[in-house]
């Protein structure tokens, strides 16, 4: 039986106050860092302990803490993605709203690893409970001596400030999140520079995500060979799984990183509905390309989900049984996409209105011969040759689609109606 470890606060009473935090432990792994540690030494632990970025990209994070420079005569900042907008994405809130003291605990380790004083949780702004929560948190934090100046007696310094976006997805991508603190449109930057050299202010910064973070005090308490000790070698530790559509139990999950696919959603979530059959699940958000039911028995971790052709992304593990017209799904997460590109780069901006208009054509009953040959082209001409991966990632699930379930698309265009009505 799995020990929840991120989540085991969460059903607490108050769970989001303070008293309630330090009652499990809380801020213990701050003490014993300023206490027994160096920030290198952090960072080597955090290294040791393989743990990669829970926002999508699987970035080992000791690395990317260890791109900073030691002397950059710039101000260091921390910047914690709190956006969640990748639709099927949930574990973020809840942490922010039900344990919000341990993602300021993780951060101030974070920030103390890198040489940060000044950190911005950047939070969604639809997140209200959230943000009154994380506010609350933050004073009662300063108000005990966990934030502010000479934390614990301590020589460190670090304060937690919070904004608030305006609801553009594209704003989990990172430097799009830079610009949108800067005061600025919310467009992705050219890399190089990499934000760790030249981030938010053009000084050394690291961005990660809420659920990264509160790893943290974890390993500093546990230790690197405990992290490592839960799921495959490459892709280890304990892992929130977002699971929602058509399921019997939707909700949030902590497992090991790598259970398989089919006994996440059948062994914990309940498998389908009454009488009906699960043929497809997207297992990272809506921008990861959808898995077949013959696919199911894959690891939920970085490697083996890119190895099937997929990715583990944010972990919104989506569920969709056969009543359900995967030609209307794919034309709702197009839609999605295309509404929410910024309108940077040509191969986005004008390649995703084509496909949404494609799409809703076939899905109408008024599709052509050719229609499918023409949305692999378009597909084509998108993926990888965009400034960020929301392209991509349309492109990526729409392949998918057309791949799994061409039968689908072409019952629509040869019978001109769709068969789930």
């Amino acid at each position: 039986m799995f020990e929840p470890v991120l989540l085991r606060n969460v059903d607490v009473p108050d769970s989001h106050m303070l008293s309630a935090y330090e009652a499990g432990g809380g801020y213990r792994a701050l003490a014993h860092t300023l206490r027994k540690h160096t920030p290198d030494e952090i960072i080597e632990l955090v290294k040791k302990s393989n743990l990669r970025g829970r926002g999508g990209a699987g970035f080992p994070t000791g690395m990317k803490w260890s791109f900073v420079p030691k002397q950059a005569g710039k101000p260091k900042y921390l910047c914690c993605n709190a956006d969640e907008g990748e639709p099927g994405t949930f574990k973020d809130r809840i942490i922010m709203e039900r344990d919000p003291h341990q993602l300021i605990e993780g951060m101030a380790i974070s920030g103390y690893a890198i040489g940060a004083q000044t950190a911005y949780v950047y939070i969604r702004g639809e997140y209200v409970l959230a943000i009154r929560r994380l506010e609350q948190a933050i004073a009662e934090a300063h108000a005990k001596g966990y934030l502010g100046t000479h934390i614990l007696g301590s020589d460190f310094n670090f304060i937690v400030h919070i904004h608030c976006g305006a609801g553009a997805y594209i704003c989990g991508e990172e430097t799009a999140m830079l610009d949108s603190l800067e005061g600025k449109r919310a467009q992705p930057r050219l890399k190089p520079p990499f934000p760790a050299v030249e981030g938010l202010y053009a000084s050394p910064t690291v961005i990660n995500n809420v659920e990264t973070l509160i790893c943290v005090p974890h390993i500093v308490i546990r230790g690197a060979d405990w992290f490592r000790g839960i799921g495959p070698e490459k892709s280890p530790g304990p892992k929130l799984y977002c699971l929602s559509g058509q399921v019997r139990k939707p909700g949030l999950y902590e497992l090991p990183m790598g259970i398989p696919l089919r006994e996440l959603v059948d062994g914990h979530a309940g498998g389908p509905l009454p009488g009906r059959k699960i043929k497809a699940i997207i297992p990272g958000g809506v921008s990861a390309p959808v898995i077949p039911e013959s696919g199911f028995d894959v690891g939920m971790d970085f490697d083996s989900l890119a190895a099937a052709g997929s990715m583990l992304g944010s972990a919104g593990v989506i569920v969709i049984d056969d009543t359900t017209c995967m030609v209307k799904v794919a034309t709702r997460i197009v839609e999605f996409f295309h509404h929410e590109s910024c309108g940077k780069c040509t191969p986005c901006r004008e390649g995703l209105n084509w496909v949404v208009k494609v799409l809703r054509r076939v899905e109408a009953g008024q599709g052509e011969p050719g229609d499918v040959a023409q949305l692999q082209a378009l597909c084509k001409g998108i993926f990888g040759n965009t400034f960020c991966a929301l392209g991509d990632g349309a492109a990526m699930g729409l392949r998918a689609a057309l791949e799994h379930f061409e039968h689908e698309f072409a019952a629509h265009i040869e019978e001109q109606r769709c068969s789930f009505h």
